[in-house]
């Protein structure tokens, strides 16, 4: 493809782009496909002689687009609604263009320094101490798998030479959470090697807040029992119900046992920017390490996860491995290289489209959108809880809603119930309209509401509200 050719070709995309961000509610939120259809549309083999492209660009749109989930739709309000903004897409496009591999500076000096500078920037709005530095990841599960691989090497002596299978000397590790944090904390103990046992989820409150108390009580038994508490996970925004661990008593409590603390704010995080919420926040100062997704809810495109830590040192010395062919005489000067901080060698440039919607929003017009998603979240709770064939499952501190129908003159068991609101929400994704995802909460099948998009209005939240209540009434004549 010569440069004639690709500047035709790149224009169509821009043009097209342009027209699906603008326009992304023409499409159902929903693919109305079955499982295989894409595949079978699609040879088996790859083409033994190249194929125009603008051949392979039909196909995109007859075969692919349709099958796609948009969650560039703004009546996406299934798991964290997200949306990538213009800045972002384009910031993508220049990435691939300059295909940048950030393993050391100077395989890419712009790239190392801009990540240093965007995490910089993202630090200061969320109101964190200059202590933290930062480094980007793809995703949450990678920067919480990478924080506790840094609490292993800190709390285990000689781990990075012998590992932990067969060694004397060395009791067995624990890893704390609340029942409700995130799978990925289930993966990472997995996969490094501490055996899924290792982790203990602590119960959790009416609020969904991780007990504190029970939390102490469990590492005075497992030290009693002979093991090493390793890590503490405390959450700022459940992945079910948004709730908020208490990061302040659970920060206390890690300094006086000498365990590290491990912040999943990867959805949530972003609000500290908030003044009117920095106090769901009180405490995370005192974190070890920090996950916070701008992938998730600041508009820019998947994938981004910003991961700071105040004891990046150890992270260094859990991962940075130098082979000769990587020395470099920046290195020995005491340069920074990315590669250091975790387990991937290769780095994509990441940070340019950070660093691009940050200017472009800037940190008011950030502010704006992330209160207008609340105040829309806020709008819809008030709805519910106002009718009575609807219920509120948990406290909405956030952009989330969790919810239930629970139509009035009907005497349904909670198996029913459960069955019930299933067959709503099956409704009301088949509208093609709207998206929403479910949960369980206390054991109950609840309906989830996230509000993220930046071109969701009151419009977007109304409809979906008319299709609950619709349902509603149909599925319980």
């Amino acid at each position: 493809m010569d440069s004639a050719e690709f500047r035709r070709h790149g224009y169509a995309l821009v043009d097209w782009i342009a027209e699906y961000l603008a326009g992304s509610e023409r499409y159902p939120v929903l693919p109305r496909v079955s499982p295989g259809d894409v595949r079978a549309a699609l040879p088996a083999t790859a083409p033994e002689h190249g194929e125009p492209f603008e051949a392979i660009v039909a196909d995109f749109e007859r075969i692919i687009v349709p099958a796609l989930t948009h969650w560039n739709h703004p009546g996406f309000f299934a798991y964290f609604a997200i949306s990538a903004s213009a800045p972002g897409v384009l910031a993508e496009f220049l990435a691939a263009a300059l295909n940048q591999q950030a393993m050391l500076w100077r395989t890419s000096p712009a790239a190392t320094e801009l990540e240093e500078v965007s995490l910089n920037w993202l630090r200061a709005l969320l109101g964190l101490p200059d202590a933290f530095e930062g480094v980007i990841y793809d995703t949450a599960s990678i920067s919480s798998l990478h924080a506790l691989a840094a609490a292993r090497e800190a709390a285990v002596p000689g781990v990075r030479e012998y590992g932990l299978a067969g060694r004397t000397g060395v009791g067995k590790v624990r890893v704390y959470c609340s029942e409700h944090a995130h799978s990925s904390i289930d993966k990472a103990v997995m996969l490094l090697g501490l055996g899924h046992r290792a982790l203990r989820r602590i119960a959790a409150d009416e609020r969904f807040r991780m007990r504190t108390a029970l939390l102490r009580d469990a590492v005075a038994e497992d030290r009693a029992a002979g093991m090493i508490p390793l890590a503490v996970v405390a959450t700022l925004g459940t992945t079910s119900t948004t709730s908020v661990d208490p990061i302040a008593a659970t920060a206390d409590l890690c300094r006086r046992e000498g365990v590290w603390l491990h912040v999943d704010a990867a959805y949530a995080g972003v609000a500290a920017m908030l003044p009117a919420y920095r106090h769901h926040f009180d405490g995370w100062e005192a974190a070890d390490s920090i996950v916070v997704n701008p992938h998730k809810w600041l508009f820019t495109p998947f994938d981004l996860s910003a991961f700071y830590c105040r004891r990046m040192d150890v992270v260094r010395q859990a991962f940075a491995l130098v082979p000769e062919y990587l020395e470099t005489a920046e290195g020995a000067r005491g340069v920074r290289n990315l590669m250091d901080t975790g387990i991937q060698l290769g780095r994509r440039f990441r940070s340019l489209k950070l660093w691009m919607v940050l200017r472009h929003f800037g940190a008011d017009g950030l502010r704006a959108v992330l209160e207008e998603h609340i105040r829309l979240a806020q709008l819809f709770a008030g709805w519910i809880d106002a009718d009575p064939d609807f219920e509120r499952l948990a406290p909405t501190p956030f952009s989330v809603v969790c919810f239930r129908a629970r139509p009035q003159g009907t005497a349904l068991t909670p198996a029913e119930l459960d069955t019930f609101n299933e067959r709503l929400l099956d409704a009301v994704n088949a509208s093609g309209d709207v998206f929403l995802s479910h949960t369980r909460i206390d054991g109950a099948f609840a309906l989830r509401l996230a509000v993220g998009h930046l071109r969701t209005t009151d419009a977007h939240v109304a409809r979906a509200w008319e299709l609950l209540r619709s349902h509603t009434v149909r599925l319980a004549r």
